[in-house]
């Protein structure tokens, strides 16, 4: 910590308002300081004087000392949860040698699950695992959201996470969007109850030093995209409307705003045919400013998602900016448009330099950054970082991933398990003799007796995905998308080892999947959200009931799907699963 002895230090101060230290300490700031608060982007667990060539990030030090930041979102992990308590320390140590010892706040996408995508989610990793946030909405069970969340919360503050970038609570109306799987699914009511439920759990029942801010996603609603495409590519950049059903999107949102999530952040998408203007949410004042200031008074930060000013390399590809409809601007207007939105803080950007370029014009106003600086410090004074930004490195990996929270989490991938069809042969008998694909060979035999060949076999299980289509870059690869037919090999394989022996498929619906070839051929079918093979067969043999039901309708063809309107829940017609089917064993 800064031992300068012109610094006013009362900020530290915690029995005074926070308001009061707000303004001690931002009185204090340079213009500088003040615009490093305003970058939020990706970081790296590594040694503090070594970047990342990856994903082209500098150093920890080159952020904090040079570029004056303090806000970083963690990519990947650490094998335990003490040797991520301990790089966050030493990270907090460098943060508050600095001038004014502001510390850092440590943010990070989900990662208590089975996905892993550098730009949405994070792999479990030491931490409890369990069902993607779509399994979560299959249960219906609000308590048991909000106990998976409180014990997310627990396990991210004893390492020093303190921003939770999610809930998502878009609505997945269009089958083919990516991103589907961190939703609660297309019912807005449904969306809405579990995202309060998530961000109670998270934030705890009064927001402080033990919370985790929760910053809810994708504002206005990022569902709606044209042709089921994500916008974190050009050619998903279009959000559309023609059920003109905008304001749907906006409703689990309102029960996000009453269970008092603290941060927002835009999506990507330029919402095409509507009232607000056509750019991207992040640059979009109508919508910023008008809709979400003004109409829903909401009062804490707004940061955008990642990468809307500068061009940046991923996994070996240059991807341009998400500047939807302000390609044609410089960074530096981009920057300014942002700004005049409304917006607090700039994702996957670290360019404080060009802030202080408008700045030096006359641009952007120092009082301007004051107003985001204030929201900004307000919600690192509420976390009670400034009374202590450290985390006990011995008591981390007693809490992240105990058996207690491990336990919960398998309960729930058994509980998120929907079953779709049974023509009796669920659950399994006895111990069979079991062909398994997709399912490891070890952990099936304490099920029943493996053999090589379904003609061997009492019974097949599969396991499945949701069919996607490969996309040109790798990093466009960690988001399924296209297509929801499975190919001819595929349906070819299954019925082939189904006119064999009675076959149960198990499918993981990151997305909703065309089931229809398969349905009338196998035995039974089962759809999960992350469950690991021995919850799965805990489910099939009857050891655990599933209670999962559909969090959105299964489509019965692609032309069912390209023949509806992406804004509109429920649109696809006549599907061959409904929302909230599931049968009970």
């Amino acid at each position: 910590m800064s031992n300068d002895a012109t610094i006013d230090t009362r900020f530290r101060d915690a029995s005074l308002p926070i308001d009061d230290r707000v303004e001690i300490l931002l009185s204090q700031m340079t213009i500088e300081e003040k615009a490093g608060l305003l970058f939020h982007t990706m970081i790296a667990i590594s040694d503090l004087d070594e970047g990342n060539a990856m994903f082209d990030i500098p150093s920890a030090r080159e952020f904090i000392d040079d570029k004056l930041m303090s806000h970083f979102n963690l990519l990947g992990a650490a094998p335990t949860g003490r040797e991520i308590a301990a790089w966050q320390n030493s990270l907090q140590k460098l943060a508050a040698s600095t001038r004014l010892g502001i510390p850092v706040t440590l943010s990070t996408d989900p990662r208590h699950s089975f996905s892993e995508n550098p730009g949405a989610a994070i792999m479990a990793g030491p931490f409890s695992q369990w069902p993607e946030t779509m399994g979560l909405a299959a249960t219906r069970d609000e308590e048991l959201v909000q106990q998976f969340a409180d014990i997310a919360r627990q396990e991210y503050t004893a390492v020093g996470l303190r921003v939770a970038l999610h809930p998502q609570v878009d609505l997945a109306t269009e089958p083919r969007w990516a991103r589907a799987t961190a939703t609660f699914g297309e019912d807005p009511e449904l969306a809405g109850r579990m995202g309060a439920a998530y961000i109670r759990g998270f934030q705890g029942e009064s927001f402080g030093a033990g919370s985790v801010s929760t910053m809810t996603k994708h504002f206005p609603g990022g569902g709606p995209q044209k042709d089921g495409e994500d916008p974190h590519f050009a050619y998903g950049r279009e959000q559309v409307y023609p059920g003109g059903q905008f304001e749907t999107h906006l409703k689990p949102f309102e029960a996000a705003f009453e269970a008092g999530t603290r941060q927002i952040m835009p999506y990507y998408g330029m919402p095409v045919g509507t009232e607000y203007e056509e750019v991207g949410f992040g640059f979009n004042k109508s919508v910023i400013t008008g809709l979400l200031r003004e109409r829903y008074r909401f009062e804490g930060v707004v940061c955008t998602d990642w990468g809307l000013v500068h061009d940046r390399a991923l996994l070996g590809h240059v991807h341009a900016a998400r500047a939807w409809g302000v390609e044609h601007l410089t960074p530096r207007e981009r920057m300014k448009k942002v700004m005049d939105a409304g917006v607090d803080q700039f994702g996957g950007e670290a360019c404080p330099e060009l802030l202080l370029e408008l700045v030096a014009d006359g641009e952007v106003t120092e009082e301007r950054l004051d107003v985001s600086a204030r929201r900004v410090l307000r919600e690192k004074f509420d976390l009670g970082l400034f009374e202590n930004p450290f985390v006990d490195e011995d008591k981390a990996d007693a809490i992240v991933g105990n058996a207690e929270f491990r336990a919960a989490g398998e309960a729930a991938q058994r509980a998120a398990i929907t079953v779709l069809a049974n023509t009796g042969v669920l659950p399994l008998a006895g111990r069979p003799k079991l062909y398994v694909e997709g399912i490891d060979a070890d952990t099936a035999a304490r099920f029943g007796d493996i053999v090589a060949t379904p003609a061997e076999a009492e019974v097949a299980v599969l396991r499945l995905q949701a069919p996607f289509e490969e996309r040109e870059t790798m990093f466009e690869n960690f988001f399924h998308a296209g297509s929801l037919d499975y190919s001819d090999e595929v349906v070819a394989h299954v019925r082939e080892v189904a006119a064999t022996v009675p076959t149960v498929i198990d499918v993981l619906l990151d997305r909703p999947a065309v089931l229809t070839p398969f349905v009338d051929h196998v035995a039974a079918i089962t759809a999960n959200w992350g469950a690991n093979a021995a919850a799965l067969l805990d489910v099939l043999t009857g050891a655990a009931s599933p209670k999962g039901r559909l969090p959105f309708d299964l489509p019965r063809s692609m032309a069912a799907v390209e023949a509806s309107r992406p804004d509109v829940p429920f649109d696809t017609e006549n599907p061959l699963f409904r929302f909230g089917h599931g049968l009970k064993l």
